[in-house]
């Protein structure tokens, strides 16, 4: 990694020239244009910590500025068409202006001397953006067997990796390039909190929460790693401490305005588990709602898509919420990029009772499922994302028997369409939630055994063996 420009601003180090300082770490920018590798610096420290800096004008203004300095600066366009394909909010099949885009950043690669870590970017980015997801990752870890401090490969693999469901994958690829991050490297205590997460995924949670604690001692606003202390609790559900930590924390990352809708929706789950929905609803009203109308990311409309849906899974009256959420799921019915997404939107329209769009989100998932190609989510639609999404609709339509006999069969196939542990294992108790068979007391059974003393689970059980002593 680089020197970061964007800290040295900030801590009045002085903005040094980073063309020199950035060859020196091994990390070449081929650009003549000091200004474009500075905007280049900024934007990617914006990514890393998960924030976007006014001054600059965010990511957004950050990368205008770049792209202007040096129009021909092929990692400025690695980095402007990467951040909008890790979004998952679009792809090049569907925005033709990403297209164009990505066709001038591999023309520009073809046209330029380039370094082999440089050339590498672009192909590993066109491997993502068409849907190439393993060959992607594979070529980013090629880069970090060479570049171990190349932290915008690092995050992209991290990213694609928790796409596809692969927890080990992505804990071993940051544990390799882990040494290399002695603490004198700039951003090198979030890559403890990387790392974190990776471990407590893995269910290592004691090491990933001492990473995790390491990481926050030294910048207490890194949401990441608070995110990972989240996870940590609500998989122990251990509700106290979660509770207590968001609380203490949340003047530290509530900033982070990428990911801080996200931990404020695992605080609202600590809620839901608890059975306080009045709580849940608060922190989605007060911050979960407002951040999905003010970013319109996917990440907000996917959390908003989950809480709701899960609160009316609980028996919670959320009157009109959904009407200002839907206008924006529906936006993305036919993208069909990522798996995990189609899964909540669909949870949107069947919240608000919208058949016809939920057919034709089902119909275009397959009928582009029939030619996938080497798209990686679309060779898994027939066999995994499908049925569960048939599943969900059978689940709305009050067909239980249906739903258990769809579900079952894939629940240890459920993290391959990506998103973590805890997200998954939720979409296997919601649907235990409102049929009781034996198959679904055995998956009860499962996971009281991976979160004892979880209440969610223990109000299933009652429910469950209050049904069978009356049969």
């Amino acid at each position: 990694m680089g020197p970061t420009w964007l800290q040295q601003c900030k801590e009045s180090q002085g903005c040094s020239l980073l063309l020199p300082a950035w060859q020196d770490t091994g990390l070449v920018l081929s650009t003549t244009s000091n200004e474009a590798c500075k905007m280049f610096d900024a934007t990617l420290t914006q990514y890393v910590t998960w924030t976007n800096d006014k001054s600059l004008g965010g990511i957004e203004g950050s990368l205008s500025k770049l792209l202007a300095a040096d129009p021909t600066f092929t990692m400025g366009h690695v980095i402007a068409n990467g951040l909008v394909l890790i979004g998952t909010g679009t792809s090049v099949r569907l925005d033709k202006k990403l297209d164009s885009a990505m066709k001038k950043m591999v023309a520009l690669s073809e046209s330029q001397p380039l370094t082999e870590r440089e050339k590498l970017h672009v192909s590993a980015l066109d491997m993502f953006a068409s849907g190439r997801f393993p060959k992607a990752c594979d070529v980013w870890d090629q880069i970090l067997r060479d570049h171990p401090t190349d932290i915008l490969a690092l995050k992209f693999a991290q990213a694609t990796y928790l796409y596809m469901g692969r927890q080990t994958q992505m804990r071993d690829s940051v544990a390799r390039v882990y040494p290399y991050w002695t603490p004198d490297i700039p951003l090198s205590s979030y890559v403890k909190g990387i790392y974190s997460f990776g471990l407590m995924e893995t269910n290592y949670f004691d090491r990933a929460e001492k990473l995790a604690n390491e990481a926050l001692a030294i910048n207490q606003s890194d949401a990441w790693s608070v995110h990972t202390i989240a996870h940590i609790n609500e998989m122990k559900a251990d509700l106290k401490n979660g509770l207590t930590f968001m609380k203490q924390t949340e003047n530290n990352w509530k900033d982070c305005d990428m990911l801080a809708c996200h931990n404020y929706w695992h605080w609202a789950l600590y809620f839901i588990e608890k059975g306080d929905y009045e709580a849940a609803l608060t922190i989605y009203d007060n911050h979960i709602a407002p951040a999905c109308l003010s970013s319109r990311s996917m990440l907000a409309v996917l959390d908003n898509c989950s809480m709701l849906y899960r609160l009316q899974l609980e028996g919670v009256k959320v009157g009109d919420r959904w009407n200002k959420v839907i206008p924006l799921a529906k936006k993305h019915t036919k993208d069909h990029v990522w798996l995990f997404n189609d899964v909540h939107i669909l949870m949107s329209l069947l919240g608000v009772k919208d058949h016809k769009t939920t057919n034709e989100l089902l119909t275009t998932l397959q009928e582009l499922a029939k030619a996938p190609g080497e798209d990686h989510e679309l060779g898994l639609a027939p066999k995994l994302g499908l049925p569960l999404c048939q599943a969900l609709v059978e689940f709305d339509n009050g067909n239980y028997d249906k739903t258990v006999e769809l579900l079952y069969p894939i629940r240890y196939e459920l993290l391959q369409i990506g998103g973590s542990n805890a997200q998954v294992k939720g979409l296997e108790c919601y649907f235990i939630k409102l049929h009781l068979s034996k198959a679904c007391l055995c998956l009860l059974a499962e996971r009281d055994g991976l979160i004892p003393d979880s209440p969610l689970t223990e109000r299933l059980i009652r429910k469950a063996s209050a049904v069978h002593a009356m049969g």
